[in-house]
Protein backbone atom coordinates (compact mmCIF):
# COMPACT_ATOMS: atom_id res chain seq x y z
CA UNK A 1 0.00 0.00 0.00
CA UNK A 2 1.29 3.63 -0.97
CA UNK A 3 -0.29 6.48 0.87
CA UNK A 4 -0.36 9.68 -1.64
CA UNK A 5 -0.34 13.26 0.03
CA UNK A 6 -1.98 14.91 -2.53
CA UNK A 7 -2.36 19.06 -2.51
CA UNK A 8 -4.56 20.25 -5.19
CA UNK A 9 -4.46 23.59 -4.84
CA UNK A 10 -3.66 23.88 -8.37
CA UNK A 11 -6.94 22.10 -9.37
CA UNK A 12 -8.68 24.27 -7.74
CA UNK A 13 -7.33 27.74 -8.36
CA UNK A 14 -5.37 28.02 -5.50
CA UNK A 15 -2.04 28.30 -7.81
CA UNK A 16 0.64 29.50 -4.89
CA UNK A 17 3.06 27.26 -4.88
CA UNK A 18 3.99 28.50 -0.93
CA UNK A 19 0.64 26.40 -0.27
CA UNK A 20 0.86 23.41 -2.26
CA UNK A 21 4.80 23.25 -0.66
CA UNK A 22 3.06 24.07 2.84
CA UNK A 23 0.53 21.27 2.29
CA UNK A 24 3.06 18.57 1.20
CA UNK A 25 5.72 19.10 3.87
CA UNK A 26 2.42 18.48 6.49
CA UNK A 27 1.27 15.45 4.33
CA UNK A 28 4.94 14.23 4.14
CA UNK A 29 5.66 15.13 8.04
CA UNK A 30 2.84 13.14 8.76
CA UNK A 31 4.01 10.18 7.01
CA UNK A 32 2.59 9.99 3.14
CA UNK A 33 4.59 7.85 1.29
CA UNK A 34 4.38 9.74 -2.00
CA UNK A 35 3.71 13.23 -2.56
CA UNK A 36 0.98 14.70 -5.51
CA UNK A 37 0.54 18.23 -6.57
CA UNK A 38 -1.72 17.48 -9.86
CA UNK A 39 -1.93 20.58 -11.58
CA UNK A 40 1.97 21.85 -11.38
CA UNK A 41 3.41 22.06 -14.87
CA UNK A 42 6.08 24.73 -14.50
CA UNK A 43 9.62 23.14 -14.13
CA UNK A 44 10.74 25.32 -10.99
CA UNK A 45 7.30 24.41 -9.21
CA UNK A 46 8.38 20.75 -9.76
CA UNK A 47 11.67 21.26 -8.45
CA UNK A 48 10.48 23.09 -5.31
CA UNK A 49 8.06 20.70 -4.38
CA UNK A 50 10.97 18.10 -4.92
CA UNK A 51 12.94 19.83 -3.01
CA UNK A 52 10.82 20.54 -0.16
CA UNK A 53 9.30 16.80 0.64
CA UNK A 54 12.54 15.32 0.07
CA UNK A 55 14.04 12.19 0.04
CA UNK A 56 10.08 11.12 -0.44
CA UNK A 57 9.06 10.47 -3.64
CA UNK A 58 6.94 12.87 -5.71
CA UNK A 59 4.16 11.89 -8.52
CA UNK A 60 3.64 14.71 -11.67
CA UNK A 61 0.57 14.72 -13.70
CA UNK A 62 1.62 15.28 -17.37
CA UNK A 63 -1.47 14.85 -19.60
CA UNK A 64 -1.06 17.44 -22.30
CA UNK A 65 2.22 17.86 -24.67
CA UNK A 66 3.57 20.73 -22.56
CA UNK A 67 7.34 21.04 -22.91
CA UNK A 68 8.47 18.13 -20.34
CA UNK A 69 9.66 14.84 -21.81
CA UNK A 70 10.01 11.90 -19.18
CA UNK A 71 13.35 12.46 -19.54
CA UNK A 72 13.04 15.95 -18.40
CA UNK A 73 10.67 15.10 -15.42
CA UNK A 74 13.53 12.38 -14.38
CA UNK A 75 15.87 15.08 -13.99
CA UNK A 76 13.92 17.14 -12.12
CA UNK A 77 14.00 14.57 -9.92
CA UNK A 78 10.17 13.26 -10.63
CA UNK A 79 10.07 9.83 -9.59
CA UNK A 80 6.55 8.66 -10.54
CA UNK A 81 4.81 10.06 -13.75
CA UNK A 82 0.50 9.97 -14.09
CA UNK A 83 -1.12 10.23 -17.54
CA UNK A 84 -4.58 10.60 -16.13
CA UNK A 85 -7.29 10.29 -18.74
CA UNK A 86 -4.65 11.44 -21.64
CA UNK A 87 -4.14 7.59 -22.95
CA UNK A 88 -8.39 7.60 -23.22
CA UNK A 89 -8.48 10.77 -24.69
CA UNK A 90 -5.74 10.18 -27.21
CA UNK A 91 -7.97 6.81 -28.32
CA UNK A 92 -11.14 8.62 -28.43
CA UNK A 93 -9.66 11.68 -30.73
CA UNK A 94 -8.35 8.85 -33.44
CA UNK A 95 -12.02 7.46 -32.99
CA UNK A 96 -13.27 10.78 -33.87
CA UNK A 97 -11.42 11.26 -36.49
CA UNK A 98 -11.60 7.73 -38.39
CA UNK A 99 -15.49 7.95 -37.66
CA UNK A 100 -15.59 11.78 -39.40
CA UNK A 101 -13.90 10.70 -42.02
CA UNK A 102 -15.79 7.75 -43.00
CA UNK A 103 -19.30 9.99 -42.01
CA UNK A 104 -17.89 12.98 -44.20
CA UNK A 105 -15.98 11.56 -47.00
CA UNK A 106 -17.48 7.81 -47.04
CA UNK A 107 -13.69 6.74 -46.96
CA UNK A 108 -11.72 4.37 -44.70
CA UNK A 109 -8.84 6.46 -44.91
CA UNK A 110 -9.28 7.42 -40.82
CA UNK A 111 -7.90 3.77 -40.23
CA UNK A 112 -4.52 4.65 -41.60
CA UNK A 113 -2.33 4.23 -38.54
CA UNK A 114 -4.47 1.60 -36.95
CA UNK A 115 -2.61 -0.67 -34.69
CA UNK A 116 -2.46 -4.33 -36.43
CA UNK A 117 -4.62 -6.95 -34.73
CA UNK A 118 -1.39 -9.13 -33.66
CA UNK A 119 0.92 -5.75 -32.71
CA UNK A 120 -2.23 -5.30 -29.98
CA UNK A 121 -2.00 -8.99 -29.08
CA UNK A 122 1.63 -8.83 -28.46
CA UNK A 123 1.08 -5.11 -26.41
CA UNK A 124 -1.58 -6.68 -24.06
CA UNK A 125 0.57 -9.97 -23.75
CA UNK A 126 3.61 -11.05 -21.33
CA UNK A 127 5.67 -10.76 -24.42
CA UNK A 128 6.39 -7.03 -24.43
CA UNK A 129 7.81 -5.82 -27.46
Amino acid sequence: MVLTGRAECFLVGRDEIDEVIRRLTAYADAGADCLYAPGIRERDHIAAVINAVAPKPVNVLISAPGGLTMRDAEGLGVRRVSVGGALARAAWGGFIRAAKELAENGVFDGFAGAAPHGELQKFFSSEKF
